[in-house]
């Protein structure tokens, strides 16, 4: 089973050069940045873990910058978002971003994406809360269509554009992993559509057990004619559990993610060196 790390990359955390050294050497597989554009002072939508918006929220900077700078200072690891807000970004010049830092990392780029939950930062990008997931569905088939054709077209209810022609094309063919991230059973239900994995947050919802998603989970999987294999899970916010890492391990997740708050280097470092040694037991 593969680890990563993911963190609020801001400007008071340890920077994406240093962090990404720091997990290539200690064994990690994967480096992940959420992001978030905005934080309106409105709030039409409750945050998912309960009171008030964390700082980091409003903080954080751009995955594509911060996963490049650590893709620069690396040659192994892989970076990913997680995840992408697809859904308050241009379609066309994301599918561009993402060429670019897979053809920039060499290959080790993991398209992490989500539809959000904060209503109001998606309404300021002129994104309709309802629609949102048909609008993140149709920019993803569309992507794959610009990163996979010469002279790509698409035309859907909300992303719609003629032929045109746009390069670079991705190093992973045919494209680098989209991964959808979201609770059971309605993001499970997007990746096994047009995922290539699949992210859900440990303990979060009525199936945030594994013994609780997984059967239902491959059932659906089977019944599209797919398997574990083809949409891999990765799964968010893990505690340091070692009984509980190797249960994942043994039940087929492919990878665990371990979440880092945005600190400088003496704190984040230390927490590291915590984490190889589980992954060294878990793994053994």
């Amino acid at each position: 089973m593969d680890f990563g790390a993911s963190m609020f990359m801001t400007d008071y955390a340890i920077g994406p050069a240093e962090l990404g050294r720091a997990l290539e050497e200690r064994g990690f597989e994967s480096l992940w940045n959420p992001e978030h554009s905005h934080i309106p002072l409105s709030r039409k939508t409750p945050f998912p873990g309960g009171g008030d918006v964390p700082k980091m929220y409003y903080d954080a900077m751009d995955p594509f910058v911060t996963l490049s700078v650590a893709a620069a200072a690396t040659t192994t690891l892989t970076v990913g978002t997680g995840v992408c807000l697809v859904i308050q970004r241009d379609t066309i010049q994301t599918a561009k971003l993402v060429a670019s830092i897979d053809q920039v990392s060499g290959g080790r780029f993991l398209f992490g994406i989500g539809g959000g939950w904060n209503q109001d930062e998606m309404e300021d990008h002129g994104t309709v809360y309802a629609t949102r997931f048909k609008r993140m569905r149709e920019q993803i088939e569309a992507m794959k269509e610009i990163w996979t054709k010469s002279k790509p077209e698409y035309h859907g209810e909300i992303v719609d554009f003629p032929p045109m022609m746009t390069w670079p094309k991705p190093v992973q063919q045919p494209h680098p992993p989209v991964i959808i991230g979201g609770a059971f059973p309605h993001a499970a239900r997007r990746a096994v559509r047009y995922g290539n994995g699949w992210v859900p947050i440990a303990g979060r919802g009525p199936f945030g057990t594994i013994e609780a998603f997984l059967p239902p989970f491959k059932e659906m999987l089977a019944e599209a004619g797919r398997s574990l294999a083809d949409v891999p899970i990765t799964m968010f916010g893990v505690p340091q559990d070692g009984d509980l890492l190797k249960r994942y391990r043994d039940m087929g997740v492919a990878r665990v993610v371990a979440g880092l708050p945005p600190e400088k280097a003496d704190k984040t470092l230390p927490a590291l060196d915590r984490w190889a040694a589980l992954v060294r037991t878990v793994n053994a």
